[in-house]
């Protein structure tokens, strides 16, 4: 194959791992799918002598690593902030999100009473919510654990459960329990601490 086909496939290469990353939702995996294409455009305008090409598509390398250090560092990210479950603004993000909820957490309703409601937020963003029932033993029973999928990968339970333990005990919480979800919403559970307990269907993560 001649150089300048071999050539022209690594732009078209480059642009189709651009394009796909803009239809991402999730943002790390976009940043590093945007990286690569990127990386591979400036490879292009090396390889072509475009200077301008290779040096734009560089610095856009430069900055998409700058973000997914901030975001895997930045201890600072995530903030949680306590709501009501009368509060106007957490019935209409369960109404906006309630396909997705469906589809994670099949067996959670809108109906039920609660008594302990969690925004998790990044940079003032609710990027997750915590919706449970405090029990008189100690015993939170979560109804929802929901992410929305802009965030999915910025490791939210990881900070919610293994980070803010504190914050749990000094809501008086010994005991995490939730049900099980879909089979994603399961592995999740699992790699944020949580175990199976012997009563079918259900997770527990100890506080205490």
């Amino acid at each position: 194959m001649e150089a300048h086909l071999i050539y022209e496939l690594i732009g078209y290469i480059a642009s189709l791992l651009v394009a796909i990353s803009l239809m991402m939702s999730a943002i790390v995996k976009l940043r590093i799918v945007n990286m690569i294409g990127a990386f591979i455009f400036a490879l292009y305008g090396i390889l072509i002598g475009s200077i301008p090409v290779a040096a734009m598509n560089g610095f856009i390398v430069l900055i998409n690593i700058y973000f997914l250090i901030k975001i895997v560092t930045d201890k600072e990210y995530f903030h949680l902030l306590e709501t009501e479950s009368s509060d106007s603004y957490l019935s209409a993000f369960l109404s906006y999100y309630s396909e997705s909820i469906q589809k994670f957490q099949p067996d959670f309703s809108i109906d039920r009473e609660y008594n302990f409601a969690l925004f998790i937020l990044s940079e003032m963003v609710p990027a997750g919510l915590l919706l449970g029932e405090l029990k008189n033993d100690k015993t939170l029973i979560i109804h929802l654990d929901f992410v929305i999928p802009d965030y999915r990968d910025f490791k939210i339970g990881k900070f919610l459960f293994s980070q803010n333990r504190e914050y749990f005990r000094k809501h008086g919480v010994k005991t995490i329990v939730t049900a099980a979800g879909n089979s994603d919403h399961n592995h999740y559970l699992e790699k944020v601490g949580f175990s199976k307990t012997d009563h079918s269907g259900y997770y527990e993560l100890n506080i205490a």
